[in-house]
């Protein structure tokens, strides 16, 4: 937690810092110290900031490296940096109120500061170093400009870089579902809300063989699908061998997403069934309560739990006993037994793994980055300067009981159905220079990752992979499969390709469904001009395409109708419309599609274009979109449709128009020739303040699919430098 601080104010030359004291501290010889260790650090790091803003740090060490990446991170968006430690330390209430004790007792229930320290206090050398940097850099920033107002975090320590290891923009604890644990420890009950399937968390990556290159050389496709702004672009250098580019998560110092002079990695999330539900079955004596297991029982673990939140008149708290078996704690409840969920606990290892594998200059350095098997949450794609191009389903998997149904929780009192270590990476779903020359990844399962040189799905246990396939998944095989003479713009169009596969088989339903119709029935009538319109589509999105239009919000309207019953027959709710609707329920959606249309823009024969479009309002997290204000035409549609490039709309569409903010965020491609050679490109831009330049010099190009050159060696940098600095000055 933080000490109490008093402030003093220390004089560098003509620089003024403010500095907050630890109240125990020595007055000026310790602030002093500190302060000269900042500066003393900061010029061993240059800053160069190109024409699109981005930074390229340089430091002398690794650990200089870092302060400046926390730095340059600060000067770009603060709030950001902040509010995700904010949440990671479950200390968001604090800023937001009372709505978000919940999820700050789900992060409660795993990360505390005393085993933070702990975990700090027991890190190799060369790590601990890289949290201080990871501390000093933020601090330094802090001091250098006092105009910012922390929310909260007015200092930053060391350990706090445990508490947010892994770059995901879902981590495994937001499986945790933050209604059942209001339910259960609030004794709220649960509200039935409106079922809806959210905008699909995704990414699409692809790895290219040399011999199916122009040059010779591996090619690298590099998109996540994430909320837009969630990671800036950067890059990374230092004397140490460290000098990686890519997409950071705001406030680690790790490039998520990327490459270095030799190698790149791009992360799909959905591997394997990582976490599992045990039903505990519990008694309570004596104030206790206890669980059975085997042909005994144990005591559950019972953990006090204070819950502090912004009020109107201040700051309050409560506190909640949360329980936990050896499983891990408790979080909801279910037919008289209580729900425990075990996942993946290795924040230190994670952060060793995130960090190391940006310094792997081989396929062979990758691997044994990859054998701290903490990447839980995703699938990685590798491509590398010797031509290798790789794959990993997964990278955490805990070895199970095959016989038991872990998709579904099972009993806490069987033994047998505990973990029991993990699998060796040789054992997992795993590809490695595959025959056909290319591997593709798009939140779908292994078995079409390489064509005809895929995994067989017989060879492993079913928990091993826990998604199907996807439209996605059919048009990147499309794109693919016969194709050769790639190179990095090539490998974009590809990326872009706009065929939205999703409709093949739903245009077809629809068309027989409408064929089926007798003579008489008014809907022969009605709908003939919009079947008319898809059955001629060429199911590519366009700007000026008016079926695009028609069949997204037909699309839209089988979702809303159908996501409760494929909820309920446990199937993806795109599967369901495709397979399971009536003729009927199709040509009422599309009814209901025509209605909202022609209500929303007069006609619904409006063009695409009018539709999609892409707005930056402003710098905070949650954007407030207006049809009045400025946007920009976006083509390609949310990836559920089949879109390799995605753009959907998660937030509740208060606005006639779709204003996208998942999605394509950042994404390059990678040609690891002698040089590495990339190109790259922002959603919006890489600043959150809307007076910067740079808040969106890229979103035109941006809704385009226009790409720009990544500036990776120091003479590319000067040659389209505009500021060059060392931190502080």
């Amino acid at each position: 937690m933080l000490k109490s601080r008093c402030f003093v104010a220390v004089l560098f030359g003509s620089v003024a810092f403010g500095l907050a004291l630890p109240a125990s501290a020595a007055p000026y010889e310790a602030v002093s110290a500190e302060q000269l260790r900042w500066k003393k650090t900061a010029q061993r790091v240059t800053i160069m900031r190109d024409k699109w803003g981005i930074p390229h740090v340089f430091g002398k060490s690794d650990a200089d490296a870092v302060f400046g990446l926390m730095f340059a991170q600060a000067e770009d968006d603060f709030n950001r940096v902040e509010r995700n430690y904010i949440n990671a330390m479950g200390r968001l209430a604090e800023v937001e109120g009372e709505a978000e004790i919940w999820r700050d007792l789900r992060m409660k229930m795993y990360i505390t500061p005393d085993d933070m320290k702990a975990k700090y206090a027991a890190s190799p050398a060369w790590l601990k170093k890289l949290m201080n940097a990871f501390a000093d850099g933020l601090n330094f920033y802090l001091h250098t400009h006092p105009e910012v107002k922390p929310k909260l975090i007015t200092h930053f320590e060391p350990w706090m870089a445990l508490s947010f290891s892994e770059g995901s923009i879902g981590g495994d604890i937001e499986e945790i579902d933050l209604d059942d644990l209001k339910q259960f420890y609030g004794k709220v009950p649960k509200v039935a809300s409106v079922a809806f399937e959210a905008e699909p968390r995704g990414s699409n990556g692809f790895a290219i063989a040399p011999k199916l290159t122009k040059a010779g050389h591996a090619l690298l496709l590099i998109n996540p699908h994430t909320s837009f702004y969630f990671r800036p672009e950067v890059h990374v250098a230092s004397e140490e061998g460290l000098n990686a580019y890519g997409a950071v998560t705001w406030g680690q110092f790790f490039i998520y997403q990327g490459f270095n002079e030799r190698a790149g990695w791009m992360h799909t999330s959905g591997g394997g069934d990582v976490i599992d539900e045990y039903l505990e079955t519990v008694t309570e004596r004596d104030g206790k309560v206890f669980y059975k297991y085997g042909n005994g029982e144990r005591a559950m673990r019972a953990v006090p739990i204070t819950l502090t939140y912004k009020t109107a008149g201040g700051m309050a708290s409560k506190t909640v006993t949360a329980y936990f078996s050896h499983h891990g704690p408790i979080v909801r409840g279910e037919n008289g037994k209580w729900v425990a969920i075990k996942l993946m606990e290795e924040p230190l290892k994670a952060l060793v793994q995130s960090y190391s594998r940006t310094k792997a200059k081989s396929y062979k350095a990758f691997y044994k980055s990859m054998e701290l098997r903490t990447n839980s949450s995703n699938n990685t794609v590798y491509a590398d300067g010797d031509g290798n191009i790789a794959y990993f389903h997964g990278n955490f998997h805990p070895k199970r009981d095959a016989s038991f149904d872990w998709k579904h929780p099972v009993d806490g009192s069987n033994p047998a159905t505990e973990w029991k270590g993990l699998h060796d990476i040789k054992d997992t779903i795993t590809l490695f220079n595959p025959a056909t020359g290319w591997i593709q990844n798009t939140n779908n399962w292994p078995f079409r990752s390489a064509g005809a040189s895929s995994p067989r799905e017989q060879d492993y246990p079913k928990y091993m992979w826990s998604l199907p396939e996807n439209a996605r998944g059919l048009h990147a095989l499309r794109v693919l499969e016969n194709a050769k003479d790639f190179t990095l713009d090539s490998l974009i169009a590809a990326a872009y390709d706009s065929h939205l596969t999703a409709f093949d088989p739903l245009v077809a339903s629809l068309a027989a469904a409408y064929d089926a119709l007798p003579a008489d029935d008014p809907l022969k009538a009605s709908l003939a001009p919009q079947v008319a319109a898809l059955r001629a589509w060429d199911k590519r999105y366009a700007l000026t395409s008016v079926p695009t239009s028609l069949a997204v919000y037909w699309g839209q309207d089988m979702v809303a109708k159908s996501t409760a019953a494929a909820k309920a027959k446990e199937v993806p709710v795109h599967n369901y419309i495709r397979d399971s609707l009536t003729p009927q329920e199709r040509l009422q959606s599309l009814v209901r599609a025509t209605a909202k249309l022609e209500a929303d823009f007069g006609t619904w024969q409006t063009p695409w274009g009018e539709i999609n479009r892409f707005q930056r309002a402003s710098g905070d997290v949650s954007q407030v979109y207006d049809d009045a204000r400025p946007s920009l035409p976006v083509p390609f549609t949310s990836a559920v449709w089949g879109s390799l490039a995605s753009f959907g709309m998660s937030a509740p569409q208060k606005t006639r128009r779709i204003y996208g903010d998942r999605g394509n965020s950042f994404v390059a491609v990678v040609e690891f020739g002698p040089k590495v050679r990339a190109k790259s490109i922002l959603a919006g831009g890489n600043n959150a303040d809307p007076a910067s330049p740079h808040f969106q010099d890229q979103a035109d190009m941006y809704s385009r699919g226009q790409f720009k050159d990544v500036l990776f060696y120091k003479a590319e940098i000067e040659k389209q430098l505009v500021r060059k600095y060392h931190p502080g000055d």
